[in-house]
């Protein structure tokens, strides 16, 4: 698992977790980036000054400042292992972007907790123990 990771276990197959996060993004409003079988990759636009993002990573002064949010899924039709990480691009899609890895944090954990939640709400599995 990379660095700053973080991961759950959904009682759903990775399909139905793959739909849950794409149609959750889309009622959002956040870009769905890449769709693919087994991952799905999203980007946050960040607007307005944030003067800790510039002390920590440097100013985003020649593009856009995102969020992006990629999250990987493998397992069987019952259990499936959902991987989240994130980085923040400074001027995205110029010839100056720059990624930065973002640990984890609560905030980030309870999306992924979210996503399970909606994963398990159509799912005919058994809940999984921890």
């Amino acid at each position: 698992m990379p660095a700053g990771a973080q991961s759950v276990k959904i009682a759903a197959d990775p399909a139905s977790v793959r739909s849950a996060l794409v149609s959750s993004a889309q009622e959002r409003g956040t870009v769905v980036l890449q769709d693919q079988p087994n991952m799905v990759v999203l980007e946050r636009p960040m607007t307005g000054p944030n003067p800790a993002l510039d002390s920590e990573f440097g100013p985003s002064d020649n593009g856009q400042r995102v969020i992006r949010i990629r999250v990987r899924f493998t397992g069987t039709p019952c259990q499936t292992l959902a991987v989240q990480d994130l980085a923040v691009i400074n001027n995205v899609r110029t010839a100056l972007e720059q990624s930065f890895v973002l640990p984890g944090n609560p905030n980030t954990m309870q999306s992924l907790q979210g996503l399970k939640s909606r994963a398990e709400q159509g799912s005919s599995c058994p809940p999984l123990s921890s």
